[in-house]
């Protein structure tokens, strides 16, 4: 199967091409040099002199505190160039996955969110992650909307990069305990994604891996995992007061998945394991 791949610089899309080439699949991978998907005209010219059979769509603008200033720029990424690839889509009647996240929801209660539940982001990023799924639902009829969050991989920035080197720079830090959600490994997603592009099973999907914790949990857990020595501080997100406000409910149902016939992923304290290992920082 001959797929296009965007975002293949970032954590998600690095992960799902090698998964696909694994698999033996013919995978397009563009750099944003090679294809601009803010360019319209661009994002036409490539199906035009490109044979494509399905579409990853794993680049988005995700700096969640920045998206509130840089609006423009976050709709333009997350919006038009969704719209401009699903009437690419559209027209040749191939499937389209769109990666969306958690923060299409508000984040009350405690209760994992089904797939059709009431969405209310509360930033301008979850705003433009939702309006581009609008825009696959209403453009495309072979699609997949998986929704993801609290990702880490090797290629790229991430929460458990970022409290290993403050473990070996700092004593001590804070971190938020009422924002609780599922850290996901994008190995570990990626081989879900695959799976389910080559079939037929289109639709809105919730994928992470399995469990829930508060983000000072994580970070504890990583803490303990690479055997550091980090002293960390719980504190609310309401002292954190960070631009962009965040869901405290970041929990997803899996319940799609299981319709579907689609395996859960491992849980994440097996993930991070594993991400550690591949860090080099477990053996």
């Amino acid at each position: 199967m001959k797929i296009l791949v965007t975002g293949v610089t970032g954590q998600l899309g690095h992960d799902v091409v090698g998964r696909l080439t694994s698999l033996g699949h013919d995978v397009l991978a563009p750099t944003r040099a090679e294809l601009d998907i803010t360019d319209q005209v661009k994002i036409i010219e490539y199906f035009e002199y490109n044979t494509v059979e399905a579409v990853i769509h794993c680049a988005a603008y995700t700096a969640v505190d920045k998206a509130q200033e840089e609006t423009a720029l976050c709709q333009n990424i997350n919006v038009a160039a969704t719209r401009a690839l699903a009437k690419q889509c559209a027209r040749l009647e191939i499937p389209l996955m769109y990666i969306s996240t958690d923060y299409v929801f508000p984040g009350e209660g405690d209760t994992p969110y089904e797939v059709l539940d009431r969405k209310g982001p509360l930033q301008e990023y979850g705003m433009s992650k939702l309006a581009g799924e609008e825009m696959v639902r209403s453009l495309c009829k072979k699609y997949f909307i998986v929704r993801i969050s609290w990702v880490f991989g090797i290629n790229g920035k991430n929460f458990v990069k970022t409290v290993l080197k403050l473990a070996d720079t700092k004593d001590k830090i804070s971190v938020v305990d009422d924002q609780i959600g599922s850290p996901t490994y994008t190995k570990d997603l990626a081989v879900l994604l695959c799976n389910m592009i080559t079939t037929d099973k289109y639709g809105i999907y919730h994928a992470t891996n399995e469990g829930f914790c508060s983000f000072y949990e994580f970070a504890n857990e990583i803490v303990r995992q690479a055997g550091k020595t980090l002293e960390i501080t719980p504190i609310t997100t309401a002292v954190y007061n960070s631009p962009a406000k965040r869901p405290l409910n970041s929990r997803l149902s899996k319940k799609s998945l299981d319709e579907a016939g689609f395996e859960h992923l491992p849980a994440w304290q097996d993930a991070l394991s594993r991400f550690l290992i591949e860090l080099g920082i477990k053996e």
